[in-house]
């Protein structure tokens, strides 16, 4: 992983094209307790309280800003901004970034939640 990361200084949990979500490693320990989100040049340290509640900003962003159907530019474009859990950080986003951001966080949470069904409440 570029930017000086070694791999096993972290566990990846999920990635697309725009960026990627793991928890750090220590002592060769998995850190459960927050997720790296990293996103173009910006990095968050969530827990998955707070991711949820970046799932629902995007989610509230998508709704507001999802009103130019017809226009071929829209993705692209317009930027708007997106509100985070840090109430002090909004992100300027396009529609096909926060898309990708959707997908990431989304993403991020499922496999989040599946992890802890099959290695948690699902061993019985």
């Amino acid at each position: 992983m570029s930017n000086g990361i070694q791999m096993q200084e972290i566990k990846q949990i999920y990635r697309n094209n725009l960026g990627s979500a793991f928890y750090w490693k220590k002592d060769n320990a998995v850190l459960w307790d927050k997720v790296q989100l990293i996103f173009r040049e910006t990095g968050f340290y969530f827990t998955p309280q707070e991711l949820q509640l970046f799932k629902c900003c995007i989610d509230e962003s998508y709704i507001q800003n999802n009103c130019c159907a017809s226009c071929e530019l829209k993705n692209k474009c317009h930027k708007f901004l997106l509100k985070t859990p840090c109430s002090q950080i909004d992100l300027a986003v396009s529609m096909e970034e926060l898309n990708a951001v959707k997908d990431l966080v989304e993403g991020t949470l499922f496999k989040i939640k599946l992890e802890y069904y099959l290695f948690g409440e699902g061993m019985n």
